[in-house]
């Protein structure tokens, strides 16, 4: 799973580095209990915009995108399709402008 993540990142990095160098990526198993801790939590991936010189993180939940998987590949889609969203989520633009394939 965390190969997956790196390799989209990277891949993205490749692309776009001004939109990914100054995003931090986590990976944790399950998303916290309480939606009181901060960020915009879906089941699979949280945001966290920059606050007061920290900067933006994205987080994947690691079990909850394995449980909606039916393959590998059908998991490295969906890995590819949270990153590409969020990323275009925090930076205003439309996912298919950072991957023309988003969604696909």
């Amino acid at each position: 799973f965390d190969d997956m993540v790196v390799a989209q990142i990277r891949r993205l990095n490749g692309a776009w580095p001004e939109l990914v160098a100054p995003v931090q990526f986590a990976v944790e198993d399950v998303p916290p209990s309480d939606p009181a801790l901060g960020g915009r939590a879906s089941l699979r991936i949280a945001v966290f915009p920059a606050d007061h010189g920290i900067p933006p993180r994205i987080v994947l939940y690691r079990m909850p995108l394995q449980s909606h998987a039916r393959s590998r590949m059908d998991l490295q889609f969906a890995i590819r399709d949270e990153v590409v969203s969020r990323l275009a989520e925090l930076y205003g633009r439309r996912p298919e402008e950072i991957d023309p394939d988003w969604g696909m």
